[in-house]
């Protein structure tokens, strides 16, 4: 990936773009969860989403960094269960660690994701292999420390929520199934992926 100056622009589509996305596919999201959690992931992330959007003018108003913190703010605030706290941290850490010159590179982004992984264990208490949305930033994380094609970013965010299907979960509501969470995609892994290939595809549009 070669450098990109984060304008507020460029956030807005990406911001707008995301939320999109993800609202279309939030029936899919449930469906996932009605297997092996509380059946409300895509009602929740879509209200999220939608206040998001309603807000977008006063949130991409800020610079870059308080754009992300105004948007994990929003999830924290408007979503209920696992799945606002555990945005909004992300949303709110990769804020938090934004280059002060908004430009963005595969290796700063890597150390971004990063600190953002360390922070979702710490809040949902989860490490890799849980089956949580962590198994899929984990090999991003990884892929744009590699330097990776956005293409490539994109297809191993999907190899990587396919791959939580085989999965037990060890925590969140799914654990209390047992083995009977085997053989479901996790929900968190299925909306994560969602965001990164549209950022992936959005970029690439614009490259």
């Amino acid at each position: 990936m070669e450098k990109l100056q984060m304008t507020p622009d460029l956030l807005r589509s990406l911001l707008q773009g995301t939320a999109e996305a993800v609202i279309a596919q939030a029936e899919h999201l449930t469906v996932l969860d009605q297997a092996i959690g509380d059946g409300d992931h895509g009602i929740n992330m879509k209200r999220g989403l939608e206040n998001v959007l309603a807000d977008l003018d006063n949130i991409t108003a800020k610079p870059p960094a308080e754009t992300l913190k105004a948007v994990g703010m929003t999830m924290v605030m408007k979503v209920g269960g696992a799945s606002g706290p555990l945005y909004g941290t992300l949303a709110m850490t990769l804020g938090k660690e934004w280059p002060t010159d908004d430009e963005l590179d595969s290796a700063k982004l890597s150390q971004m994701l990063v600190a953002s992984i360390e922070a979702l264990k710490k809040r949902g208490k989860a490490d890799l292999g849980a089956k949580t949305m962590l198994d899929v930033l984990a090999p991003v994380q990884q892929a744009l420390e590699a330097n990776k094609s956005m293409a490539e970013i994109s297809a191993i965010a999907q190899q990587a929520a396919e791959a939580t299907i085989p999965m037990k979960a060890t925590r969140g509501r799914a654990s209390f199934l047992g083995d009977r969470s085997i053989g479901h995609m996790d929900p968190g892994a299925c909306s994560s992926t969602l965001i990164i290939q549209t950022i992936c595809q959005l970029l690439e549009e614009k490259s």
